[in-house]
C-alpha cells in the first residue's frame, strides 16, 4: 500500500501486536498523547489489556481477525520481534506497518542479522552458518573454542544457545539444538555490555538516547546504568553505529542495539544484536528523559516530530524477576520509580516489573 506521510491526528488508533509489558507501556504512552491503542494478542490474560478497552484475542495466523483488526486502526506496530512473516505481510498490505517488514525479517534471524550488519561494515563477532554436524565441526575448526552455538530464530534471554568450551561439548550441543538452523559465533572477550536505544522518525530524523551499561544475571537483564562507564568517544561511536543501522533499514520507530565493549588501550565496539522495538535496557528513560522511549516510538510511528532524548539525571534501572516484585511497595523510597506489569503469577525468570532509581551525586 502507499505509505501515508501525514501525522496522525489525536484520537487516531495505534494497533499493537503483542500484549506483554512493552505493549502495555506503549499504550500508556499513546494515551498521554491523546491516541488510542488496540492490542492484538492470542493470550486472554495479556497485561496490556488492562490499560485499553480496545483488544482482539486471536491467533497471529488468523487472517480474517487480522483484517478486521486492520480496519479498526490507523497504523500497526509491534512489541516483539517474532511476529510471523505472514502476519506482517497481511497487515502491511492493509495499513502502515511501522517498523516495516524488512526490519522484522532481518532481526528475526541471527544469521540474516549478522550478514546485514557485516554488509554495512558494522563489526560483529566472527560467525559461521551451521546446518549439519559436519558444518559445526568445520566452524569450530575455523573459529576455535570457546564459542557459542545458537539457533538462528526464536532465541532470547539466553534461550536457544549453548556455550562450547571443549571438543566434547560439540556433538551434545548440536543434538540439543537441532533440527533448527544454527549459527556458531566466536567467543568475544568483552569487558562490558552496553546498549543504545535509537529512534528514526517518518521524516528521517534520527535521535539516540544515552548509552546504558548492562549487567545480566542468568542471561536475563538485571540492571541498566546510565551514564555507562565508557569513554566519551566510545559512546559517541555507539550512537553513530546505531544511527547507521536505522538509516540502512529505512526504519521508523525505536530500535535497541546491544554492543560488546572490548577492552584495551583503545576500547572498541562490536554489535551483539538488534531489536526492532522498544527495549528493556531503555526503561530508564521513563524516569529521567522528557521524552521516554515509549513516547518516542509512538511519536515516530504516528508521524509526529521526535522528542528530545536528553537525560536530566543519572539513573539505574533494575528488572524485577519472579519474586523480586515483592519489594514493591514496601521496599522503595522517594528516589525510586516503580513499574509493575500486572502479571497474575510470579514465576522464576519471569519479568514482573522494573524500578528506576535516581542516583544522587
Amino acid at each position: 500500500m502507499t505509505e501515508p506521510t501525514a501525522p496522525l491526528a489525536p484520537g487516531s488508533t495505534i494497533g499493537i501486536l503483542g500484549g506483554g509489558q512493552l505493549g502495555r507501556m506503549l499504550a500508556l504512552a499513546a494515551a498521554r498523547l491523546g491516541l488510542k491503542s488496540h492490542i492484538y494478542c492470542p493470550d486472554a490474560q495479556s497485561p496490556a489489556f488492562d490499560v485499553t478497552p480496545l483488544k482482539t484475542i486471536a491467533a497471529y495466523d488468523d487472517a480474517e481477525a487480522l483484517r478486521v483488526f486492520a480496519g479498526q486502526v490507523d497504523v500497526v506496530t509491534y512489541e516483539f520481534e517474532n511476529v510471523p512473516a505472514a502476519t506482517a505481510e497481511i497487515l502491511a498490505g492493509l495499513k502502515p506497518l511501522r517498523p516495516g517488514a524488512n526490519a522484522l525479517a532481518i532481526s528475526q534471524d541471527r544469521l540474516a542479522e549478522k550478514t546485514f550488519l557485516a554488509s554495512k561494515n558494522i563489526p560483529v563477532a566472527p560467525y559461521r552458518a551451521v546446518q549439519s554436524l559436519e558444518d559445526l565441526h568445520a566452524a569450530v575448526a575455523a573459529l576455535g573454542l570457546p564459542a557459542v552455538l545458537k539457533t538462528t530464530r526464536l532465541g532470547y534471554d539466553g534461550k536457544g544457545q549453548r556455550v562450547l568450551r571443549a571438543p566434547e561439548d560439540v556433538e551434545a550441543a548440536f543434538a540439543q539444538l537441532q533440527p533448527h538452523p544454527l549459527v556458531l559465533e566466536g567467543f568475544v572477550p568483552f569487558e562490558k555490555e552496553i546498549s543504545v536505544v535509537v529512534a528514526r522518525g517518518l521524516d528521517g530524523t534520527v535521535r539516540a538516547f544515552d548509552a546504558a551499561e548492562n549487567v545480566h544475571r542468568y542471561h536475563i537483564l538485571h540492571t541498566s546504568t546510565v551514564p555507562a562507564a565508557i569513554p566519551p568517544g566510545v559512546e559517541k561511536h555507539a550512537a553513530m553505529l546505531a544511527k547507521v543501522i536505522v538509516v540502512a533499514l529505512d526504519y521508523v520507530g525505536v530500535l535497541g542495539v546491544e554492543f560488546f565493549v572490548l577492552g584495551g588501550d583503545r576500547p572498541t565496539l562490536m554489535v551483539n544484536e538488534i531489536a526492532p522495538r522498544v527495549h528493556n535496557s531503555g526503561h530508564w528513560t521513563e524516569a529521567v528523559c522528557l521524552t521516554d522511549q515509549f513516547e518516542q516510538h509512538i511519536r515516530a510511528i504516528a508521524g509526529w516530530p521526535l522528542g528530545d532524548p536528553q537525560r536530566m539525571a543519572d539513573v539505574v534501572m533494575q528488572n524485577l524477576i519472579g519474586d523480586d516484585v515483592d519489594v514493591v511497595p514496601g521496599g522503595i523510597d522517594g528516589d525510586t520509580q516503580p513499574h509493575l506489569y500486572g502479571k497474575a503469577e510470579a514465576r522464576p525468570g519471569r519479568k514482573m516489573g522494573h524500578i528506576n532509581r535516581i542516583v544522587r551525586s
